[in-house]
């Protein structure tokens, strides 16, 4: 097929550009490079440097399904700059969405998140959590999933993968963020230099004060991206992605000491702003629609992640 992806030089949307062609696809990367890389894009695949607001200008032919990475997607900002997330996340999407339709594209996959649904009142979330998100980030994504069900029908669907921390190599392909913000690069980094990892909150209602996160792989990530193209869903559909497994910062840090084989010094720190205490998925329905399941865990994002970095 023709796919079209918003996002495709950064982190997880490179990784998925290079897993489709990897499978055939023919790709076209729409990226302001603004956070991506420009030599995350295989020369395999067509690069549109541009914004997702100006996609209407921009994309002029059809394509078979397009994906959105698009985004910003730091919690901390999104909390002290409102404006940001919502002119991109949401004002952009809505730019995208409508050239999408106007060229006829009849699919797309969205990168949403687990920030959507807040603060968790199970254990383990499924789609039918109550969507309350605690900070502007997950209010964007989830703003940006309304947008989509409203737009669905005639000829266009939709799926929503909200998935939760996300980490790991694939392809010969990285975290390059700038300023970094996630845990296992970060974890990864101190290990290296020898520097402290700054733990933020050790107060909340987990079993050792440290918040729990759902570890995703990237490769596994890019495998639902791929079925969700050919899933047989009509409409809007949302769909969490995770491996129902929780692991807490402390539990990281110490996975990545035996990873690396290096100590890491943890230094204390308060909680950051409209971070949950625990984020954990249920993917039962992305095994009943997409015939998708994990296959790695909390090990393989790390060891390979520091592969990575060497």
């Amino acid at each position: 097929m023709e796919i079209l992806v918003a996002g495709g030089a950064g982190y997880i949307g490179s990784v998925c550009v290079h897993a489709l062609i990897a499978a055939g696809h023919r790709v076209t990367v729409l990226d302001d490079l603004s956070t991506g890389h420009r030599d995350a894009v295989p020369p395999d695949a067509e690069l549109i440097e541009g914004s997702i607001h100006n996609a209407p200008r921009l994309l002029r032919r059809p394509f078979d399904a397009a994906m959105h990475f698009a985004a910003r997607s730091l919690v901390a900002q999104s909390v002290a700059e409102p404006d940001l997330y919502w002119e991109t996340n949401v004002v952009g999407s809505l730019q995208l969405v409508r050239a999408l339709r106007a060229i006829g594209v009849p699919r797309l996959v969205f990168s949403s998140t687990a920030a959507v649904y807040g603060e968790p009142i199970a254990p383990v979330i499924d789609e039918d959590h109550p969507a309350r998100p605690v900070n502007t980030y997950g209010a964007t994504k989830l703003a940006v999933d309304h947008l989509l069900a409203s737009f669905c029908g005639d000829g266009f669907s939709a799926i929503s993968l909200r998935y939760f921390n996300v980490g790991g190599s694939a392809r010969g392909l990285g975290e390059r963020h700038d300023p970094e913000t996630h845990l296992v690069p970060l974890v990864l980094r101190a290990a290296r230099e020898g520097t402290p990892v700054t733990v933020f909150g050790a107060d909340y209602p987990t079993p050792d004060g440290t918040c729990v996160r759902d570890y995703l792989h990237v490769e596994d990530l890019a495998q639902a991206h791929l079925r969700a193209l050919g899933a047989d869903v009509t409409g809007h559909a949302v769909i969490n992605l995770g491996t129902g497994t929780g692991y807490s910062v402390r539990e990281v840090v110490e996975t990545a000491r035996r990873v690396t084989g290096r100590p890491i010094v943890e230094q204390p720190a308060g909680r950051r702003p409209g971070d949950p205490a625990r984020l954990v998925a249920s993917n039962a329905r992305a095994g009943q629609l997409l015939g998708w399941t994990p296959g790695r865990g909390l090990e393989d994002v790390v060891s390979s992640a520091w592969d990575f970095y060497r």
